[in-house]
C-alpha cells in the first residue's frame, strides 16, 4: 500500500496516548482493530511499514488494504484493552485472531441471597439478581486479588464448603490454616454479611485502608531486609491495585433515559409485547424507477441510533423493481446471518411498508425456519401500523411518544437508503465518464475514485493532488485535468 499524503499527515497530527484504531479498506469496513500505548508510533508503522513488519503474509495483506483508520482515544492501557475486545466481538474484523473464541473478560459475581454469599468469577453478567464487578482485563490479578480477599476479609469463594452448625452458626473452612488468617471460623449469617459488605465495598474501590497497611508491611519488611517478604507483599499490592484500577464500560448504559424510556413503554403498551423493546431494527427500500434498487436497516438501542450497527444491501436475487421481493432477501440476509452467528434477535422489525411488505419480511422468516421477533409495518397513509397477524391495524395519535419512535426510526432508514442510492447513481455517472478518458486503465480508474470519491472532487483536485495517486504521472494528471475542464464546459 502507498499511503496518501493525506492519511500519512493525519499520522503525523495523532497524539502520544493510549487508545485504540481501527484500520478501514476501501469500502469503509472495519478489517483489524488493535490497542496501543501510544497511537502516534503504533498506527505509524503501518504506513512507513519495516521489512520485519511485513515479513508474515497476513500482515503484508492486511497493509495493502488499508485505505483509512479511526482512532479512540482512552485513559490507560487496561482501558484500551477492554475496548479492543470488545470492538472486536463486535465487527468480527477480517485480519483480527484474539478475542475471536468469544473470550470475555472476567466479572466477579456475588449473590446476596444465598444464605452464605461467596465471591465467585464469571464471564457473562446475567438478570439474576446478583451483584457484578468489573470487567477485570488481568485474569491472574483478580484470581490474587480474590485469594487475598479470603485472607483478610473471611469471605468465601467458589470452591468452599461452608459447614452448618448447631445454634444458627456455621464454620466457614476447614482449612487448618483458616484459624491463622485473622478472622473467626465460625459465624452467624448477620456477621458473615457484613464481612460480604465490606469485601463488596473494597472491590468498589471504597476502601482503602488495607492496600495503606500492606504498602506499611512491606516497607517494614524490606527496612528489616525481609526480601522475600517485601516482593510477596509487593506482588499482592499490585495485584489489588491492578484490580480496582477504575477502567470505562465502553458497552452501551443500558439505563434509558426518561423520553425514550416512555416511548418504549408505550410501544411495548400499544403492541402487546412480552418486553421492553430496548432493540429495534426498520427497513427501508429505495430505487428511481426501478433502477439502483438498494435496501436499508437502522438499528435503534434504548430508543437510539446505534449507527455501527447500521447496514446497507444491493438487491442480488434479481434485476428490476418489486418491493416484495427486495424486502424478503434483505430481511432473509439479515436474520440469517444474525442467527448463524448466534447473535440475539431484536425485540421489533419495523418494516417501511404496508401489508403486502410485513408478509415478505414474515416470509423470508419461514423459508429459512427462524423464529421472527414481532415484525409490524409503518404505513406512510395515516401513519397506520400493520400486524401480520388476525390484529385490526392501529392508528395511534400523532403525538403519541411510541408512534413518534417508530417515525424516526423509518425516516432514518428512508435517509440512510436514498444516501446509499445517490452514492451508487454518483459513482456510476463517474465511472461513465472516466471510460471516456483514454489510457487510463480499470485499475487507475479505481483508485482515482477511491482518493477522490466523486468527479467534483476530481475536477477541483490539483495536478500535484492528482500525481499522489499511484500510477498517476504529471503527464496523464495534466490530461485528465484537461479532459475533466473540457467536459465540465460542454
Amino acid at each position: 500500500m502507498v499511503a496518501s499524503s493525506i492519511l500519512k499527515e493525519r499520522v503525523r497530527r495523532l497524539p502520544e496516548t493510549p487508545g485504540v484504531y481501527l484500520m478501514k479498506d476501501r469500502l469503509g469496513s472495519v478489517i483489524y482493530v488493535g490497542k496501543a500505548k501510544s497511537l502516534k508510533k503504533r498506527v505509524s508503522t503501518y504506513f512507513q511499514p519495516s521489512r520485519a513488519f511485513t515479513r508474515q503474509p497476513k500482515i503484508r495483506a492486511l497493509v495493502e488494504m488499508i485505505r483509512d483508520f479511526e482512532i479512540i482515544e482512552v485513559k490507560s492501557e487496561p482501558e484500551a484493552l477492554i475496548l479492543e475486545g470488545h470492538l472486536i466481538k463486535k465487527w468480527r474484523p477480517k485480519y483480527n485472531t484474539d478475542f475471536t473464541d468469544d473470550k470475555r473478560f472476567l466479572l466477579v459475581r456475588v449473590d446476596q441471597t444465598r444464605v452464605l454469599p461467596r465471591f465467585t468469577l464469571a464471564r457473562f453478567k446475567k438478570e439474576d439478581g446478583a451483584r457484578y464487578f468489573g470487567p477485570f482485563p488481568h485474569a491472574q490479578h483478580i484470581r490474587k486479588t480474590l485469594a487475598e480477599m479470603r485472607r483478610q476479609f473471611g469471605v468465601l469463594l467458589s470452591d468452599s464448603n461452608p459447614k452448618t452448625l448447631e445454634g444458627g452458626k456455621y464454620r466457614l473452612y476447614e482449612d487448618v490454616r483458616a484459624e491463622l488468617y485473622g478472622f473467626d471460623n465460625i459465624v452467624t449469617r448477620e456477621e458473615y454479611l457484613l464481612r460480604i459488605n465490606e469485601a463488596c465495598s473494597f472491590l468498589e474501590g471504597k476502601s482503602r485502608e488495607w492496600l495503606a497497611d500492606l504498602k506499611e508491611k512491606m516497607a517494614v519488611a524490606a527496612e528489616k531486609k525481609h526480601f522475600e517478604k517485601a516482593a510477596e507483599l509487593r506482588d499482592i499490592i499490585f495485584a489489588l491495585e491492578a484490580s480496582l484500577k477504575k477502567t470505562r464500560k465502553f458497552e452501551r448504559d443500558v439505563r434509558v433515559k426518561t423520553d425514550t424510556l416512555d416511548a418504549l413503554k408505550s410501544l411495548q403498551k400499544e403492541l402487546e409485547l412480552n418486553v421492553l423493546p430496548t432493540r429495534m431494527e426498520c427497513f427501508d427500500i429505495s430505487h428511481i424507477s426501478g433502477t439502483f434498487v438498494v435496501a436499508s436497516m437502522v438499528h435503534f438501542e434504548n430508543g437510539r441510533p446505534n449507527k455501527q450497527q447500521y447496514r446497507r444491501y444491493k438487491i442480488k436475487r434479481f434485476e428490476g423493481n418489486d418491493d416484495y421481493r427486495s424486502m424478503e432477501e434483505v430481511v432473509g440476509r439479515r436474520y440469517r446471518r444474525l442467527f448463524d452467528e448466534e447473535k440475539a434477535f431484536p425485540h421489533l422489525v419495523v418494516i417501511d411498508g404496508g401489508r403486502g411488505q410485513v408478509g415478505a419480511a414474515i416470509k423470508s422468516f419461514l423459508l429459512q425456519e427462524l423464529d421472527p421477533p414481532l415484525v409490524i409495518g409503518l404505513a406512510k397513509k395515516h401513519e397506520t401500523i400493520i400486524f401480520p397477524d388476525e390484529r385490526e391495524p392501529l392508528r395511534l395519535p400523532l403525538r403519541n411518544e411510541g408512534l413518534q419512535l417508530l417515525q424516526r426510526m423509518r425516516d432514518e432508514a428512508h435517509r440512510f437508503a436514498n444516501t446509499f442510492s445517490a452514492d451508487l447513481r454518483s459513482r456510476k455517472i463517474s465511472e461513465s465518464l472516466m471510460d471516456d478518458f483514454s489510457g487510463l486503465g480499470p485499475k487507475k480508474k479505481l483508485l482515482l475514485m477511491e482518493r477522490f470519491k466523486s468527479i467534483e472532487k476530481l475536477r477541483r483536485a490539483s495536478l500535484d493532488e492528482l500525481t499522489t495517486v499511484e500510477g498517476i504521472g504529471a503527464k496523464t494528471a495534466k490530461r485528465l485535468k484537461e479532459f475533466l475542464d473540457t467536459n465540465e464546459r460542454k
